[in-house]
């Protein structure tokens, strides 16, 4: 019988997140303060920040067994299979082992209407075993795609904090692909991808469908320490159809100014959309698919109004935004998103739903910032 060790759930150990929201099962872990979220009601925010993408729990410990209590709430699209998020446990840096938990609330979302019904279920446990023995960092990375209540850390040795090891802390903020999806498991996002290659702390504000130039996101990123900042801008914008040519250069600005006014010096580093073939000289809205054996989108703008956004617009837009202001602010760098996924990466690697790439799609991404950014040269090179 394990005599087990039971440790709180608290900022000790766990890093990612912005804020741990006491409730009745445990902590939630948050990507957006409180005073951010009141600040804007919409359910799909909601659902996103609520989504631990890049949260982890990080200890020491001679622990052999790890089990982790959790309420799980999972976001299962009509029409589309339902799938348990994935947690990933690294030992000292290497992946060590991958479970699910069972159990939880599901949340079925129609994405035609937006419509949201929420099925309460109970807490379950992600338990991993077979450790090796000694002193090491293990840490446990949350599903990026599934809320996560944190009920209880049981281990089979004492826990302790990880002293601060003096890496670089990465503050990161984009849309549904730094969000993770369609990538497989936590830390093959590309962020993570791109942390682990960099040897830096990844903070990730990647917002699936909720990179929108918010006020208050750009507040949450003025107010968080951070020693590098990258802001990928454009493709939320495009497929939500939410703004025009007129106001997107003033937003841009205004996000930066924000950032800038809690970071006037730190390394900021503007990156444009990716390629996405169906948004690149189509406005949107974006519409689901469902003609085909998979969900597939399709944009629905029309394509000769030169007040509207596309992908190949905003490029244009932010390369100018940010050479304009580099002027006076020689720590501001811009990324071309075609150089982390372009064309060519396209033909090897296409979108399986026409807007998200997979795991290996992430790995690319992930691969190519960490060179382009963190290599020799670049604006986060050591």
């Amino acid at each position: 019988m394990t005599d087990w060790i039971t440790t709180p759930v608290d900022a000790r150990i766990v890093r990612g997140a912005l804020e741990l929201e006491r409730t009745p099962h445990g902590v939630l872990p948050h990507r957006l303060p409180a005073r951010a979220r009141k600040q804007c009601p919409d359910e799909s925010l909601a659902l996103a920040e609520a989504k631990p993408s890049g949260v982890r729990l990080v200890f020491r410990t001679r622990a052999t067994v790890v089990e982790l209590d959790v309420l799980p709430t999972k976001t299962v699209y009509k029409g589309a299979p339902a799938q348990d998020g994935v947690y990933d446990l690294l030992v000292d840096g290497r992946l060590a082992g991958q479970t699910s938990a069972t159990g939880g609330n599901v949340v079925t979302v129609d994405m035609v209407t937006q419509a949201a019904v929420t099925t309460p279920g109970p807490v379950g446990t992600a338990r991993f075993a077979g450790m090796p023995g000694g002193v090491k960092d293990v840490e446990i990375w949350l599903p990026h795609g599934e809320i996560t209540e944190l009920v209880a850390l049981r281990t089979d040795a004492p826990v302790e904090a990880v002293p601060d090891g003096g890496r670089r802390v990465w503050l990161h903020h984009g849309s549904s692909i730094s969000h993770g999806s369609a990538a497989a498991n936590p830390t093959a996002i590309w962020p993570a991808v791109a942390a682990a290659r960099g040897g830096v702390e990844l903070v990730n504000l990647g917002f699936g469908g909720n990179a929108l130039l918010d006020p208050f996101t750009a507040r949450a990123m003025r107010d968080t320490p951070a020693d590098l900042i990258s802001v990928k801008i454009g493709i939320n914008l495009v497929n939500t159809d939410l703004m025009r040519l007129r106001a997107f250069a003033p937003a841009v600005h205004g996000f930066l100014d924000t950032i800038r006014d809690g970071h006037p010096t730190t390394p900021l580093l503007v990156v444009s959309p990716v390629l996405c073939p169906v948004q690149e000289d189509t406005p949107g809205p974006l519409a689901p698919d469902f003609d085909g054996p998979r969900l597939r989108f399709r944009a629905t703008g029309d394509p000769s109004d030169p007040s509207r956004l596309t992908l190949t617009v905003i490029r244009d837009q932010l390369s100018r935004i940010t050479a304009q202001r580099a002027a006076e602010d020689p720590n501001l760098h811009y990324l071309d998103g075609l150089s982390l996924y372009g064309e060519k990466d396209f033909a090897e690697l296409p979108l399986p739903d026409g807007l998200h790439p997979d795991s290996a799609g992430h790995r690319r991404i992930g691969e190519n910032f960490a060179e382009l950014a963190f290599g020799d040269g670049g604006p986060f090179a050591s």
